[in-house]
């Protein structure tokens, strides 16, 4: 298994929240290593590496990671908590679920 991480970064040059609240979590829960690689999504540079998987996987927000199988199947998550669950073979708390719920991607508010 191979695992991409694409992160985004801001026009200003920072990391935005979310990828690094996403990184923070892996490091906390000792999961960083199982990161193969980062792909940065430049903001404001469609041809950016992370913004042409993000238009080729149609991927609307960052942080997201990218699984490849032994068998070359690919699969997409847009939750560190899901990879983490599915994949990494870690479970998540009920409390770590509802503290990655972001206002932002919550609508009608």
């Amino acid at each position: 298994m191979h695992i991409t991480m694409v992160k985004k970064i801001l026009a200003d040059g920072t990391e935005c929240r979310k990828c690094a609240e996403a990184t923070d979590h892996l490091h906390s829960r000792g999961l960083w290593s199982r990161i193969d690689d980062i792909v940065w999504a430049r903001e404001g540079d469609p041809d950016s590496p992370g913004m042409q998987l993000s238009a080729r996987l149609e991927v609307e927000r960052a942080p997201f990671f990218i699984v490849r199988d032994d068998d070359g199947r690919e699969a997409v998550y847009v939750s560190v908590l899901q990879l983490v669950r599915d994949r990494l073979d870690s479970a998540v708390t009920d409390h770590e679920q509802a503290m990655a719920i972001d206002a932002d991607d919550v609508g009608g508010i």
